[in-house]
């Protein structure tokens, strides 16, 4: 099962894994037709990407599927950057990120300047990426469902080192490795194994800086199958900031992705 749109794949895994592995902020992709809505000259687009880019993520998610060969974990990964839509955002007035212009379609920038307009019209964006993306990761979701009877997402974001200032909560603690949690999706035992899987990085912390985790709106609140989980990793632990290029430690977060995903198999 592949979807062949442009703007996001599901690559399949096993047929009996529950997890997907969904990395939305890989991508630094911007479409001309996009491109040309951002007020941003080149230069600044490009430093702005550096920043809001959670690079080499898609990389982490493939090669953590690729040691698990008994039960690959499916991964959504999205092939256009968050500067196009951010498919994690609310899509209306719940989403908090509207108080620095980052809901679905940005209009500010990670320093707190503009990137679009400010009575930019953002819904030919929504309607034409966030919906279908949107959808498609329902689909996801509810195949896992239907398969196994539940479904594990497990978000693949990284962070940097020092808050940016469209960080609405950037003064707390910025462990190397946050997981973000959800009350009614992220069971206790989840939590407890990234804990366990991620031990070796010199500590985790649980929604600082970042909080909360990605559940498909179908699901969001209303079925106890759908488990989700956000693993926020410093950037520091495995690549040059901001964007510049992976390191050794790009191998070992893998490894630990890895071993979570196998814990949760093991359930």
């Amino acid at each position: 099962m592949h979807d062949t749109s442009p703007s996001f794949q599901l690559l399949p895994g096993s047929p009996d894994s529950p997890v997907i592995l969904h990395v939305p902020h890989s991508s630094r992709v911007v479409p001309a037709e996009v491109r040309s809505g951002i007020t941003l000259d080149d230069t600044a687009l490009e430093r702005e990407l550096d920043h809001m880019t959670d690079s080499h993520t898609a990389q982490i998610a493939e090669l953590a599927a690729g040691r698990v060969p008994s039960g690959t974990p499916w991964r959504f990964v999205n092939r256009l950057s968050r500067l196009v839509v951010d498919p994690e955002r609310f899509p209306d007035e719940r989403e908090e990120m509207l108080a620095v212009g980052m809901g679905a379609v940005y209009t500010g920038t990670s320093h707190r300047g503009e990137l679009r307009p400010g009575d930019h019209d953002g819904r030919p964006l929504v309607e034409r990426y966030f919906h279908p993306y949107a959808e498609a990761m329902t689909d996801a979701v509810a195949g896992r469902l239907d398969a196994v009877g539940r479904a594990v997402v497990i978000d693949v974001h990284s962070y940097p080192t020092e808050p940016l200032p469209y960080e609405l909560h950037g003064t707390g603690p910025r462990p190397p490795i946050c997981l973000g949690t959800h009350p009614f999706h992220t069971p206790a035992g989840l939590l407890a194994r990234a804990e366990k899987a991620f031990a070796g990085f010199g500590g985790t912390g649980v929604d600082s800086p970042f909080a909360g985790t990605y559940v498909p709106l179908a699901y969001y609140g209303k079925d106890p199958r759908v488990s989700a989980l956000m693993i926020e990793i410093r950037r520091d632990l495995y690549m040059d900031e901001p964007g510049g290029p992976a390191g050794p430690g790009l191998a070992v977060l893998a490894e630990a992705l890895a071993e979570l995903v196998r814990s949760v198999h093991s359930e």
